[in-house]
């Protein structure tokens, strides 16, 4: 019994020290968007004097609110169209039969395994070829096919039972009817995860946005964080840790009410 004590002791000790450890840069963030000047410069963890003008200094160097609806629109169309390509072919590997069906799928996931840096000069050629640069089109477009996302989904579609599919061909449901009343309902944990998951790595791209806008009608927020930065005078880190604070809101907010339904969906289709 001390020994199983002492293991759960040493357990959650190193899972505080883990948290304490991972939790400190957005700490340290926060804290210094309320520092003055003197403070950051004193390099001090906590500040001695509350001020809120930093914020105030983030809005008037760059378009902040711009750069926001921007990031999020790119962010929620890639989420969207993601969910929809990704629902309609991993349906196809899971639910329809077809000569070679398995071979293609292991071909369409080891694209999984070639670097987003080897596609990206090709990728910036056909969106500049079409006239997508500084546009949502070019900032969208190129990630709604994923093979992660088909992975994930067709893994959970695997686990509906046959039955369900009788059922349905007895109603007189076809496969797009299957799809969206019954498919989408039975997984919609792992929708919930891939659209998280989408949401998040879309809003937080930095190269790819930075590749094809050139100016700020379509450029996202990552990239507005650089104005906050000057080499030819001092960095304002009040106002830079302001705006990073406000950018990290949304992604945390939707972390924390998303959190269980991503563990759920990563494990969904691990066990059939």
């Amino acid at each position: 019994m001390k020994e199983i004590r002492s293991k759960k002791f040493i357990f959650y000790t190193l899972l505080i020290i883990s948290a304490l450890v991972i939790f400190f840069p957005i700490f340290y963030t926060i804290s210094v968007s309320f520092m003055s000047e003197g403070d950051v410069r004193a390099r001090k963890l906590w500040p001695s004097d509350f001020t809120f003008s930093n914020y105030g200094s983030a809005f008037e160097q760059m378009p902040l609110l711009h750069y926001l609806k921007n990031s999020f629109i790119v962010s929620s169309v890639v989420m969207i169209g993601q969910l929809i390509l990704s629902s309609l072919a991993a349906y196809t590997f899971a639910f329809l039969q077809f000569k070679g069906r398995n071979v293609l799928f292991f071909i369409f996931i080891s694209t999984m395994l070639i670097p987003w840096e080897a596609t990206m000069i090709p990728n910036f050629l056909m969106v500049q070829g079409l006239g997508w640069t500084n546009s949502y089109a070019g900032l969208t477009i190129p990630f709604f096919a994923t093979a992660f996302g088909i992975f994930l989904l067709r893994q959970h579609f695997l686990t509906v039972p046959y039955e369900l599919r009788e059922a349905s061909l007895i109603e007189g449901l076809g496969h797009f009817g299957f799809l969206t009343r019954v498919v989408v309902p039975y997984c919609k944990t792992s929708f919930i995860t891939l659209g998280v998951y989408s949401f998040l790595t879309t809003w937080n791209m930095y190269l790819w946005p930075l590749l094809v806008t050139s100016d700020d009608s379509a450029r996202t927020v990552q990239i507005g964080m650089k104005q906050l930065r000057s080499q030819e005078v001092a960095t304002d880190w009040g106002g830079v840790m302001a705006g990073a604070t406000i950018i990290v809101i949304p992604t945390l907010i939707l972390l924390f009410l998303g959190q269980k339904q991503l563990q759920q969906g990563l494990t969904k289709g691990a066990i059939k």
